[in-house]
């Protein structure tokens, strides 16, 4: 018998035997009543509410600007709050009365006088000093048509926006002191300090950030720069009165900064065991305590690298939650299960990373001229032509990649843009899986089934820039991550029904990676390469397909553009939407320049990587969001139990 079954019998045989009347029964009388009023006993403390989330690795610093991993971005979200949320593609304020726009007034774009010496944003997007021969937009202008060439004397006017971000009023950090102004300037000071190792992209082309009064910021952009994104310029609060005596290279190192940092959300840390836990508590400075916020007194972080380590803790209740820092892709369908037996909760998404198969259209060795002939003749021209891209395209069975290895929850995408980002184009040119088009098509160019055998690969026959006889055996290069051998399996299947064979070439991540020219990838060096690449931006990355991103030795080697694809129309295309803002017309520009990607196909989306969680089956208050880095951003109203009923 259950050992636990037999406790409650007995318990319930003993309850029955204490209700059961005597044979022989003796009245009792009540007590005299009492004159005296009885004290009621104090009531009882309640218990600290407590809340366990379970990383999938230890957090490299809490250093706002210091190398965050995934896990401390977790961390950071209970100990800051926003200043800015994403959610479902749009920023919602946290700490600021609202976010800014162009039809408040709270953006402006105003013409500006600029003279020689003055330092602008050309054409091109560089920051550069105006001097004769500069060529520049003057006010008004947002594409290359109506740009001029500076004569090197005279004055003119550009474009310049102004952006005023004005903070809550009564904001303190958790140890009471007020959050001004002020803290979000010092936060400015310290990313643009060379020492601190973050993009100064927007530092550079921002000519003033300063204060109005303790609660009022504006942004000042340079003469010529026109950010479409201009209502994130806001520098988020560090704490001066707290760091002000380190240097930026030691705020990369002390413990104040990167171990106990001062925040103003919903907690405050007050341990760290290295290799362990860090515990907080809650903060009851937050600015929305009087909401009942956070719901929890005490919050916990473990560190669980195993993740079937961490499914048992949470089965076992010493996890309430399970990041998404853990590597939970392979144990979705376990987590189906558990969620269908009432252990578990499931939680996915899509994230804002997107596995790419690229094209090796513009080989590196093509750089000084195309050379077929000689000792150490170039790679065969494979990619050139587009119909050899859209042949592969049809020939590649993605929704069984996303049904088998992403368990069917995500789609095969069409662009660089997911399909619910809100500029995603409805209305492109896609490719489904159909090998009899795409044998058609190579049948086309000149790829021939030479010996009637669907099994071997096709052949050059009259291919354009590759010899006759050329088997149709391509490399293919990626990393060794499970998820991806799995991928590679798949596409070698379906490849192979058009006769395309496939040549897995298996690197370290660092390898892959490494800057051209040795590394395959960056070095443009690979036929078919499968790589990863995530947008840290809600904005559209069109950008990583232009020319000028192209990585060669003209720009060492660093550019997204590793197919080294070049279109002039797409290039016009992203440009124009870039330099525009969301309320003009050449915003639309990014439905063009989506147009042109599907039609050339410079490489192939295979699929958005998951994002997965787990919590309790009573846990409430928590969902993942495909358009924020921060899953955890609305701890605060994390919850579980009968209040979430």
């Amino acid at each position: 018998m259950n050992p636990r079954l037999f406790y409650l019998i007995l318990l319930l045989i003993l309850i029955l035997s204490a209700c059961a009347s005597p044979v022989s029964e003796t009245p009792i009388l009540p007590p005299p009543a009492s004159t005296e009023t009885a004290t009621p006993p104090p009531a009882p403390t309640p218990a600290p509410r407590s809340l366990t989330i379970c990383l999938g690795e230890e957090p490299t610093t809490l250093y706002p600007y210091g190398g965050l991993n995934a896990a401390a971005r977790s961390v950071l979200s209970a100990i800051y709050d926003g200043p800015m949320d994403v959610s479902n593609y749009q920023y919602e304020a946290v700490i600021l009365e609202k976010i800014p726009n162009l039809k408040d007034g709270d953006a402006q774009v105003a013409p500006v006088t600029v003279r020689a010496g003055d330092r602008v944003v050309d054409s091109s997007g560089e920051v550069v000093a105006l001097e004769a021969g500069v060529r520049v937009r003057p006010s008004g202008c947002r594409s290359d048509s109506c740009a001029v060439n500076y004569d090197g004397t005279s004055s003119i006017q550009m474009d310049q926006m102004v952006v005023t971000f004005v903070m809550l009023e009564g904001l303190t950090w958790s140890d009471g002191e007020p959050l001004t102004a002020a803290d979000s300037l010092y936060s400015f000071t310290l990313a643009s300090s060379s020492d601190t190792p973050v993009s100064k992209f927007l530092i550079e082309r921002t000519q003033t950030y300063e204060a109005a009064d303790d609660i009022t910021l504006q942004w000042w952009g340079l003469p010529g720069y026109i950010d479409p994104a201009y209502y994130t310029n806001f520098w988020m609060p560090l704490p001066e009165h707290k760091w002000k005596e380190f240097t930026p290279a030691e705020l990369l190192q002390v413990d104040v900064s990167t171990r106990a940092p001062l925040g103003w959300g919903p907690y405050t840390l007050e341990s760290w065991k290295a290799g362990e836990r860090i515990h907080l508590v809650k903060n009851l400075n937050y600015f929305r305590a009087d909401s009942g916020l956070p719901k929890f007194d005490e919050l916990t972080f473990l560190f669980f690298p195993d993740p079937n380590a961490a499914l048992t803790a949470l089965v076992d209740g010493d996890c309430d939650l399970l990041d998404p820092s853990l590597p939970l892709d392979g144990q979705v369908a376990l987590l189906q299960q558990m969620q269908t037996d009432g252990q578990a909760q499931l939680l996915t998404a899509q994230s804002d990373t997107m596995e790419w198969l690229a094209f090796g259209i513009r080989h590196a060795s093509y750089d000084d001229g195309f050379n077929s002939t000689g000792l150490h003749p170039d790679r065969p021209d494979l990619f050139s032509d587009v119909r050899m891209r859209k042949a592969i395209a049809y020939c590649l069975d993605r929704q069984r990649v996303v049904d088998t290895v992403l368990f069917g929850l995500s789609r095969v995408p069409d662009s660089y843009l997911s399909f619910d980002h809100p500029l995603h184009n409805g209305s492109l040119q896609t490719y489904a899986y159909d090998p009899a088009s795409g044998r058609e098509i190579l049948q086309q160019i000149g790829w021939v089934d030479d010996d009637n055998d669907p099994a071997t690969p096709r052949r050059a026959l009259g291919v354009t820039r590759v010899p006759n006889g050329t088997p149709l055996i391509l490399d293919y290069h990626t990393t060794s991550a499970t998820q991806r051998r799995q991928v590679v399996e798949i596409l070698t299947q379906s490849l192979a029904e058009c006769g395309i064979g496939l040549n897995p070439i298996y690197h370290t991540a660092a390898d892959l990676y490494a800057q051209g020219p040795k590394g395959p990838l960056f070095g443009r060096q690979f036929d078919l390469a499968q790589y990863a690449i995530g947008a840290a931006t809600l904005e559209p990355q069109c950008g990583w397909f232009t020319t000028r991103q192209i990585p060669s030795t003209s720009n060492n080697w660093v550019g997204a553009n590793v197919s080294g694809y070049s279109n002039a129309d797409f290039d016009q295309a992203c440009e124009e939407a870039s330099q525009s803002l969301p309320n003009e017309a050449g915003y639309t520009s990014h439905q063009r320049a989506q147009t042109f990607f599907a039609l050339d196909l410079p490489a192939i989306p295979l699929y958005m990587r998951l994002k997965v969680a787990a919590t309790r089956p009573d846990f409430c208050g928590f969902k993942l969001d495909p358009s924020s880095l921060y899953p955890l951003a609305e701890i605060e109203n994390f919850d579980y139990g009968t209040e979430c009923q």
